[in-house]
């Protein structure tokens, strides 16, 4: 069986992407924010330029798509901490 390699890239990438999206909703609907790490979200800011980096470098759609889309969640999470948080960021 000849599975490209790309593909599971993709599945474990998807599973990436979704890993805050939880959180996302559960934030959105509390308004809360006071436990939401902005240091982790930076983090993960940083890591995921550099993986685009990688993934460009290797030429790899799902290294440089899923990590597009965390990146995008983490922006997602910091903006909502600034706007619930107010002054906490």
């Amino acid at each position: 069986m000849d599975i490209n390699p790309e593909i599971i890239g993709l599945l474990g990438g998807f599973l990436s992407c979704i890993t805050f999206v939880p959180q996302i909703f559960k934030t959105w609907k509390s308004k809360s924010v006071q436990d939401i790490s902005v240091h982790t979200f930076m983090i993960v800011l940083a890591s995921t330029i550099i993986w685009i980096g990688y993934g460009v470098l290797k030429d790899s759609i799902s290294v440089i798509l899923t990590n597009i889309v965390v990146f995008m969640t983490a922006v997602i999470m910091l903006w909502m901490k600034w706007k619930f948080g107010g002054k906490e960021v």
